[in-house]
């Protein structure tokens, strides 16, 4: 039996355009709260298809990894992932451009960002052709992602800051109060602190720690990072 669902059903609702402007607005990435599944049959080959959020290239390597030790018979192993500077699409065997590079497609269109798609090929004997094999990677993930729950990847930012001993019960209270996550603590001359909140919040935390601790708090260089709403 044959299952199609494809891309097309992921399409089928029009963007909304700004009725000031025209244009459609900015898509905000996505990433999946939950590893989704799906299998194919197709001309006797079965496709084995998931999608699941994934930080980076080296996790993604680990989760192939074992895909392969838990499916020695497999034919092909591919997987694509979509996480900023470590994005990868990979045919393991497959003709080039048939497999890692159609799946990384299906995750870009969905704006989806920290997601991998792996999909397990045991071949049944009848060759599908270039084409075919892009439909049949593509549907496979397609299909897994028709289940999958979606969530904002909102950008996370740390920060670090410098207080006197006497404020550190200040800053610490602030931080629970902001539901920001205290990531190390270390005692010096000064108490140093680092923690993450999401991005959007982070001046506003600065401005009222400052005002709080009347100026005597110092803060080091920040930096940002996506993570899921």
């Amino acid at each position: 039996m044959r299952r199609r669902t494809g891309v097309h059903a992921l399409c089928a609702t029009r963007p909304v355009r700004c009725p000031q402007s025209g244009k459609l607005p900015p898509a905000m990435p996505q990433t999946l709260r939950a590893p989704a599944h799906s299998e194919l049959l197709i001309k006797k080959s079965r496709f084995i298809g998931c999608v699941q959020p994934m930080a980076d290239r080296a996790s993604a390597q680990a989760v192939v990894d074992a895909l392969r030790r838990e499916h020695p018979g497999a034919a092909h192993v591919c997987w694509a992932l979509l996480a900023g500077g470590q994005s990868a699409a990979v045919d393991d065997g497959e003709p080039g451009g048939t497999a890692g590079r159609p799946m990384l497609d299906v995750l870009r269109h969905q704006d989806l960002e920290g997601v991998l798609a792996t999909v397990v090929r045991y071949f049944g004997g009848v060759k599908l052709g270039a084409g075919g094999l892009v439909r049949a990677y593509t549907d496979t993930v397609a299909q897994a992602l028709l289940t999958a729950e979606k969530v904002a990847l909102q950008r996370m930012q740390n920060l670090h800051c410098s207080v006197p001993y006497a404020l550190e019960g200040l800053v610490r209270r602030e931080i629970e109060a902001a539901g920001a996550e205290l990531l190390q603590v270390v005692h010096g001359s000064l108490v140093n602190l680092e923690l993450r909140l999401p991005q959007a919040q982070a001046q506003a935390f600065v401005t009222r720690l400052n005002d709080a601790g009347q100026g005597r708090v110092g803060w080091l260089q920040t930096h940002d990072s996506p993570g899921a709403g």
